[in-house]
């Protein structure tokens, strides 16, 4: 089985640091300080000029839940196409129902817009009324990816849960997602993962040095002056514990 380590980045910055630390895979978005948002095409294709490496992009138009009309799957379909022209590999998606459950009509709408390409439900599945459930149904509308902290704060926690979606055997690759670094990838061994996604952020001092204080920009509590970049040194160390444990294919 392939190992994946797949990095969520947001600039180019991060994407170029995320692959020389040793990822297989990025997860390419925007704003992750909100948990991500959809990319634009011009990144992508930024990226594109330095690396081959696999790329999927995240379908979020919004931050919030994952509720959506019939405006913001149209722009997604759009977006999809674009991001497909533009050398994406695959998309990261999901949409719920008002009672929790995958939305399994906009979910193929947005599967049928990929084009064949590789899709990942994301952490949307953490929040669902019964994963199980919403498994076996992801695999059914061709998902081939599950990118899980095992419906809990974070991947260690949601351990458990995690090992009994592995039971199950589906034909799906679980991708085990928040809170992952090298160190927790060691300690999650002992389950029969051969995927993981983090994000191996650090933070960034701004080279400001003039710098009005108290007027705030986006949401409370965020500092204009702190910018999260991905940390290559901790994608090494990931890529490392996986070599290491003779998990890297």
């Amino acid at each position: 089985m392939k190992t994946i380590l797949e990095v969520c980045v947001d600039s180019y910055a991060s994407a170029m640091a995320a692959v020389a630390g040793g990822a297989n895979r990025l997860e390419l978005c925007s704003c992750l300080l909100v948990g991500g948002l959809t990319p634009d095409v011009a990144l992508l294709e930024q990226i594109r000029e330095k690396t081959d490496i696999p790329i999927r992009c995240l379908m979020r138009p919004r931050f919030g839940d994952f509720l959506y009309d019939e405006s913001e799957i149209q722009l997604m379909e759009t977006q999809i196409r674009r991001l497909a022209a533009a050398g994406a590999d695959g998309f990261v998606i999901g949409c719920l129902t008002p009672a929790g459950e995958l939305d399994l009509g906009r979910m193929a709408r947005l599967i049928a817009a990929a084009g064949g390409r590789g899709v990942t439900l994301h952490r949307a599945f953490d929040v669902c009324r019964d994963g199980l459930t919403a498994a076996r149904q992801a695999v059914e509308l061709g998902v081939d990816t599950i990118l899980t902290s095992g419906q809990a704060a974070d991947c260690w926690t949601g351990r458990a849960y995690l090992s009994r979606l592995l039971a199950e055997n589906l034909p799906v690759t679980v991708m085990a997602g928040g809170g992952v670094s090298g160190e927790v990838i060691r300690r999650l061994l002992a389950l029969p993962l051969y995927a993981f996604h983090m994000s191996g952020k650090t933070t960034v001092n701004s080279g400001m040095t003039f710098r009005r204080e108290g007027v705030p920009m986006g949401l409370p509590g965020l500092d204009e002056f702190t910018i999260w970049q991905t940390d290559g040194a901790k994608v090494r160390a990931a890529a490392t514990v996986l070599r290491e444990a003779g998990r890297w294919s």
